[in-house]
């Protein structure tokens, strides 16, 4: 009965392990890539801006003027504390 109660214990602690090192993996994979998510934002819009001092009469379409759905906005904290 020990016996069990001991296999059992190790056989708890090995899963944790391999549980917490599978978070860490996951952690910083989540971190490459929304590094890599900003990064790609940041290039998207520096050939935008090269786009349009390159051709500045092109047509501004409307998706490029109303905000999207789902996009990420700056919201200022003095706004959130009224």
């Amino acid at each position: 009965m020990l016996n069990f109660l001991w296999l059992l214990t190790v056989a708890a602690v090995l899963g944790s392990l391999a549980a917490f090192a599978k978070a860490r993996r996951l952690a910083k994979r989540l971190e490459r890539l929304t590094e890599s998510y900003w990064e790609l934002r940041y290039e998207h819009g520096q050939l935008r801006a090269r786009v349009n001092r390159l051709d500045p009469e092109q047509p501004i379409t409307a998706s490029e003027t109303a905000p999207q759905v789902g996009t990420t906005a700056f919201v200022p904290l003095s706004s959130l504390k009224r």
